[in-house]
């Protein structure tokens, strides 16, 4: 029986992660589960009742098991400013120092902590045709620099003798994120692909994103992993299928000017490049995807 803290638990993840948990058979995963959340009254109104809810790390009273860190501002909402990538950052970085200061300081540290991190890790770069593993090469920009620090901020647990994991998350699809976001103007038959169309967009659905985190807990994996589904797809590639799917024309490009004029960076990091990331890892450990397949996955997410 173990007690999990999720820190972000009431994120899009997180919110996920938790109804899966509180759902579950108690002998394979907690005995309790706890999340840690700056504004208790919101996590309130989209977690389960049996989630226990805090606003301060020293309200927890009792040792914790396995700590989920997906905490962190919203990435793509909106231009990075310098302002906005520092909030963007310290909600990462500083959120997990101050995590390994707390546990540092425990009588029983966590015997796991995962870690958010995303295959932004990998950095800019255009399409190519080579996977991208977890040992795959960098190439530095923001994005970069963010996940490493954040991967970085995290492993300091392996000083207290936790073992870390960190999710190198791609597009996670499901009824909040990019999806939603993209809905909108493909079912008017106004969605198409950005810039060339030959960027990777790797992804994954939601319910594979949470049933990784629980593969973790029980089996015996540690360092980067590339939550990824086997297949991913190339912009173009994405919105033609979103396309099928919705039985809409997805043929409407956005030039990779006009992606840049009005976002900025974070335009040209997260939607203009893209590498082909999968997730190695998890295959060979065993890992089996219930959606390894793009319109399968959008298929049944928007139960059509």
């Amino acid at each position: 029986m173990k007690t999990i803290l999720v820190t972000g638990g009431s994120g899009f993840i997180g919110r996920n992660l938790s109804k899966r948990l509180a759902s579950a058979d108690k002998q394979i995963l907690a005995e309790k589960i706890i999340v840690l959340s700056r504004n208790p009254k919101k996590a309130a109104k989209v977690l389960p009742d049996s989630v226990q809810i805090i606003s301060d790390l020293n309200q927890l009273g009792q040792p914790v098991d396995i700590l989920v860190n997906l905490a962190g501002a919203p990435i793509a909402d909106r231009r990075w400013s310098a302002k906005r990538k520092a909030t963007i950052s310290q909600s990462r970085i500083q959120t997990t120092q101050v995590l390994y200061e707390y546990f540092k300081q425990a009588e029983k540290p966590p015997s796991i902590v995962i870690s958010g991190s995303a295959i932004g890790y990998y950095g800019g770069g255009m399409a190519n045709n080579q996977p991208v593993t977890e040992d795959g090469a960098v190439q530095p920009n923001f994005s970069s620099q963010l996940c490493a620090g954040w991967e970085n901020a995290a492993q300091q647990f392996e000083q207290l003798g936790s073992r870390v994991c960190y999710l190198r998350t791609g597009i996670v699809l499901g009824e909040q994120g990019a999806l939603s976001k993209l809905l909108p103007p493909f079912k008017l038959g106004l969605g198409g692909p950005i810039a060339t169309g030959q960027q990777w967009m790797p992804w994954i659905h939601i319910d594979d994103m949470v049933a990784i985190i629980i593969y973790v807990f029980q089996n015996n994996i540690s360092g980067p992993i590339n939550c990824t589904a086997p297949k991913p797809v190339t912009n173009k590639e994405f919105a033609k299928t979103l396309g099928k799917v919705l039985k809409r024309p997805a043929i409407a490009p956005m030039p990779a000017p006009i992606v840049k004029l009005l976002f900025g960076q974070m335009g040209d990091e997260l939607m203009v490049q893209g590498q082909s990331v999968v997730p190695q890892k998890l295959q060979q450990q065993g890992f089996e995807f219930n959606y390894s397949d793009l319109r399968s996955a959008l298929s049944e997410l928007l139960r059509v």
